[in-house]
């Protein structure tokens, strides 16, 4: 056990503004998911809002007096784990910087070795390095089966300069962003959709509500909900989260970070971040795993590209609503539950903040839509891990592996209730 601090000054409030200027998403990726992409530069393709805000505070000062578990690994021991970093233990890079997967001895049986994901700071001076510090401050004393655990952290300096690395455990099935592709090879089923919904919520959750102060993650997206060995989702990339508002206060203003299609729109025109912002991004991902769509899409057509618009027109009509469903997935055994579920997205996505449910209450909503989701099949995807599937493909290539009720809800259903409320109503 040892408390983690910083030399970082505390303030009271940062600046806010709604004047941000656009700036790579810091995705994440402890997966084996190979982005290949040339070098360790900020290149991803997710644009999030970039933050403006004061690179001298520590955003985390009572939770980096806490006590924590974390290992403090050296960089040899760390060069040693990935190959020195080598191309070919790469698993990709998000704004933070690159990602590799190393291999380190096992802290309660030595003999035995774990594969985990290193996460190296790229070339981004302090507002890197205050990333790297909330994530350590954050998952080095929060602990949940759906937040990835995060097992020790790495801050040296060689001939290259300032070293700031972090080492979480090993998400060998990519993120739910991955699944949902147009490029996935076998896309996630309706079960495993619903599951994963669970999941998030869960994990949302109990960073709101069940401890004894409340993180707001300020970047949830399918990009950073990631699967483990057993298809279970955690959430990840903590570096942009920040802790909710102090006892009496109703937000806390800040500068608008997060990524375009999901920040909330009250917080993207005053700064003024409450729980509430996640709650509308759990909304938009929601839609997402109804639609296979991503939140905003450069390559569809002008009436496409922005989710929440395009879905808007079909959502009054049970025949227009089957035509947003994913075309992947078949309509008539998940058309009752999807719909379910994008009753559950209205209430996140409503138009005042106040009047979105706590995630504990929505987690309670997509519990029941699970519940009432019986025959649509297993919650495990027709899929093998990706380590089997790199087995597979070394042992041989011998060629390339490539729910019918029309009616929604009963009159006298909860989701009934909820459709006619007017906390239903959207932005």
């Amino acid at each position: 056990m040892k408390c983690f601090q910083f030399y970082l000054k505390e303030k009271k409030d940062e600046p806010k503004t709604t004047n941000s200027t656009l700036a790579p998403s810091s995705g994440s990726a402890f997966t084996d998911h190979d982005v290949k992409q040339p070098g360790c530069e900020l290149n991803s393709q997710n644009i999030s809002y970039a933050s403006r805000e004061s690179t001298g505070r520590n955003q985390f000062p009572s939770l980096s007096e806490r006590p924590n578990n974390l290992k403090e690994f050296t960089l040899p021991e760390l060069k040693v784990a990935t190959k020195n970093f080598s191309r070919s233990t790469k698993l990709g890079e998000g704004g933070f910087g690159c990602v590799y997967k190393g291999v380190i001895k096992n802290s309660d049986d030595p003999v035995k070795n774990v594969d985990v994901a290193v996460k190296q700071l790229g070339k981004r001076g302090m507002q890197g390095h205050k990333e790297w510090v909330t994530e350590v401050n954050v998952l080095g004393v929060v602990e949940h089966p759906n937040l990835v655990k995060l097992i020790g952290y790495c801050a040296e300096d060689d001939e290259r300069g300032i070293q700031r690395l972090l080492i979480y455990e090993f998400m060998p099935n990519r993120s739910v962003e991955d699944h949902l592709s147009a490029k996935s090879e076998a896309p996630l089923s309706w079960a495993m959709r619903l599951k994963v919904a669970q999941d998030a919520a869960r994990g949302l959750a109990y960073l709101h509500e069940e401890m004894d102060f409340q993180i707001i993650f300020r970047d949830f997206k399918s990009s950073n909900i990631l699967l483990d060995e057993d298809w279970n989702a955690k959430l990840s990339d903590f570096g942009l989260a920040r802790l909710g508002p102090s006892e009496g206060l109703s937000h806390v203003s800040t500068a608008v970070v997060g990524t375009m299609g999901y920040a909330a729109p009250e917080y993207i025109l005053t700064g003024h971040l409450t729980s509430k912002s996640d709650v509308w991004s759990y909304g938009v991902f929601l839609y997402e795993l109804i639609t296979g769509r991503r939140p905003l899409d450069r390559n569809r057509p002008r009436s496409e590209q922005k989710l929440l618009e395009w879905v808007k027109p079909y959502l009054s009509d049970a025949k227009k609503f089957q035509q947003i469903l994913d075309p992947r997935l078949e309509k008539k055994h998940f058309f009752k539950s999807a719909h379910k579920l994008s009753l559950v997205a209205n209430r996140c996505l409503a138009r005042h903040a106040k009047t979105r449910p706590k995630m504990s209450e929505v987690l309670e909503m997509v519990n029941q839509v699970v519940a009432a989701s019986v025959g649509i099949g297993s919650p495990h995807p027709p899929m093998k891990t990706l380590k089997q599937k790199e087995t597979k493909e070394e042992t041989g290539k011998k060629g390339k592996r490539r729910i019918v009720d029309i009616r929604v809800v009963d009159g006298g259903s909860w989701l009934a209730r909820i459709l006619s409320s007017k906390h239903a109503k959207t932005c």
